[in-house]
């Protein structure tokens, strides 16, 4: 039977990604790392439990997952949301802003690579939405910490996303390309400008089409055709998939008369892409290169830990936010998980010299995961409000 292999790898990873999901409620770890952790023992360099040309398709899941993730980081950026966050809005972009200046710094003193820097300083800027959401309603947490935080990491991947992309044209400048400077600070505008130009081209007709076909209930064919027409079309011009789909998803959020559904029908497809993604990234971990990064990986891990805290207090200052909160807030937004691997994965097929650039990612991934939940509720602890009755959409005080 053909594709045999392929059918058992797919099953028997959503099957781990169940257990995972389980094992994770009752020791409290993130199931994220938990798969990460399994797809790194399953990989060649320990029980290379799958055959050797098992991450051959990897490229594929990881386009359509981040097609995806890309299409949901934009329903983050409504206009709706944006006005009524000034806070938010500030402490995200100066947490954003000063993690990806003091990660880039801290590479680029230790390797000396410039492009290097810059696309370890925006990945860092990545967070892990989902992972902190879940200790916010574990905790039953309500008060202005939670309420900040809550808005703060339903847009920050956005920027980060946004970052990445820019870092990435920048770093094919001081990477040398074999293009004259003039031509390829040209072909980076194109780039970035030809995505966001395709995704509003797309994000218009989608979201006019959004609930038309079956009157307040869009269909999960129309969104799953957008986003995935849209990743291809942007493959094909060599433009990022990944701030086409954000840009479509921007779109929608903002003109579609039914906005929430698309999001949530691309949600319903995702999980089975993003097991995958996590195990197979996992699994691509190279062992035998983590010693070498000694370095150069604690460097990253403690610049991101002094960059949250420091823009956090920034932002904060900026945004008037009170002490408490100011003090608080870069703390909650430690953890990191799937966008930040997703960013490593488009840099290393991008560069691949720079290979060590996603053991890394994973490596600190793992941490972060490990300690940035525990981290968020010993600060929402502190700030006085666990058990207070945790509200999705909090109330403006």
């Amino acid at each position: 039977m053909q594709h045999a292999t392929d059918l058992l790898l797919i099953g028997g990873t959503l099957l781990l990604a169940l257990a995972a999901h389980g094992l994770g409620q009752k020791i409290h770890v993130p199931r994220v790392t938990l798969l990460l952790l399994v797809g790194a023992a399953s990989g060649p360099d320990m029980l290379a439990l799958l055959p050797e040309d098992s991450d051959q398709s990897f490229t594929l899941i990881t386009q359509l997952t981040l097609a995806m993730v890309g299409f949901l980081l934009g329903e983050r950026m409504s206009v709706k949301n944006l006005s009524e966050g000034r806070e938010a809005l500030i402490v995200s972009l100066a947490v954003t802003l000063v993690t990806a200046a003091t990660v880039a710094l801290a590479v680029w003193l230790i390797t000396g690579n410039g492009a290097a820097a810059l696309l370890l300083g925006s990945i860092a800027t990545a967070t892990a939405p989902a992972a902190t959401l879940d200790v916010l309603r574990e905790a039953g947490a309500r008060g202005p910490l939670t309420r900040l935080v809550y808005q703060v990491v339903a847009i920050d991947d956005a920027w980060g996303a946004i970052l990445f992309s820019l870092a990435l044209v920048t770093a094919g400048l001081l990477a040398g390309t074999s293009q004259p400077g003039t031509d390829a600070l040209l072909h980076g505008v194109t780039e970035v400008g030809g995505s966001i130009v395709l995704g509003l081209l797309l994000g218009f007709p989608m979201a006019w089409l959004t609930g038309r076909l079956r009157p307040g209930e869009p269909m999960l064919l129309e969104s799953a055709g957008f986003v995935f027409v849209a990743a291809g079309i942007a493959g094909l011009f060599e433009l990022s998939y990944l701030l086409t789909c954000m840009t479509l998803g921007v779109v929608v959020a903002n003109r579609a008369r039914h906005h929430v559904r698309p999001f949530r029908s691309i949600e319903g497809i995702s999980e089975p892409f993003l097991a995958l993604f996590f195990f197979m990234a996992g699994y691509q971990l190279e062992w035998s290169a983590l010693p070498t990064l000694g370095a150069l990986g604690l460097a990253y891990v403690g610049a991101r830990i002094v960059g949250r805290l420091l823009g956090g207090q920034i932002g904060g200052y900026l945004a008037g936010s009170d002490h408490h909160t100011r003090k608080r807030i870069g703390a909650c937004l430690m953890p990191q998980a799937g966008v930040a691997l997703g960013l490593a994965l488009v840099a290393t097929d991008r560069f691949p010299e720079m290979s060590y650039i996603l053991p890394l990612v994973i490596g600190a991934t793992v941490i972060f995961e490990l300690v940035g939940p525990p981290l968020t509720l010993i600060q929402l602890r502190r700030a006085g409000e666990i058990g207070k009755g945790y509200e999705e959409e909090p109330d403006e005080d």
